[in-house]
């Protein structure tokens, strides 16, 4: 199956999840990728049966100036609404100045997160997404995010123990954060299309450990209708 990877922003090298997918070619997958979003044009998605899109609201690495325009986010309104398939992970939830648009279509609002530390993922409901998925554990950045969308069914749950550490950010120099369980992932609906939202991926562990690569074959084929709805 060809999906549409579009990736890569200041603060997430696209190498990672570059890197990540790739040993999904085993399991039938052929990816097509974007770096630079000056390459996107709003036509792109509907050419494949799912999107997997972790990119925050910046051109590139080397270039933040946002490219998630009312057009481009009218294109993955489109596309999904037509029957396209969404997994949004990691940075793809970060808002923008003005992404209004495409915060709701993935349903949820990123709030912060403290240092890397160990982040549990668990996954807390069958579902063809965590069919296979089992409990794993590595240092990541634990996403906090605020669920916007009524329809979003939560399918897992992550856990990160308390902080004290200073931080690398100046403007907050110290977190101390208590221990915390957040959504990990979950799945919504919008139109004729589905959507898969999971927050971690910020490291390259993350992408390479085999639960996460289950979890990512299992929710690209959920998002292109290879699987059953069952929400």
């Amino acid at each position: 199956m060809k999906v549409l990877l579009i990736c890569d922003d200041y603060w997430h090298p696209g190498q990672v999840p570059i890197g990540g997918v790739s040993p999904l070619k085993e399991c039938g997958f052929q990816f097509d990728i974007i770096t630079n979003a000056n390459d996107f044009s709003p036509d792109l998605p509907g050419k494949y049966p799912a999107v997997l899109l972790s990119k925050c609201d910046e051109v590139s690495q080397t270039d933040k100036q946002p490219w998630k325009t009312s057009a481009v986010q009218r294109a993955f309104t489109d596309y999904v609404e037509n029957g396209g398939g969404l997994l949004a992970v990691h940075s793809a939830v970060v808002c923008g100045n003005d992404t209004h648009a495409l915060d709701s279509l993935i349903g949820c609002r990123f709030i912060g997160h403290p240092n890397a530390c160990p982040v549990s993922v668990q996954p807390i409901k069958l579902h063809p997404v965590t069919e296979d998925v089992g409990f794993f554990c590595e240092t990541d950045e634990h996403y906090r995010i605020e669920i916007t969308a009524e329809d979003a069914n939560i399918l897992l749950a992550s856990y990160s123990p308390p902080q004290g550490e200073e931080s690398k950010y100046q403007e907050d120099p110290y977190h101390n954060t208590t221990a915390c369980i957040c959504p990990a992932g979950y799945i919504r609906t919008q139109g004729k299309g589905r959507i898969c939202v999971l927050t971690p991926g910020h490291n390259p562990a993350v992408w390479q450990n085999a639960q996460f690569q289950k979890l990512l074959e299992n929710a690209l084929n959920w998002c292109a209708k290879k699987t059953p709805f069952n929400n």
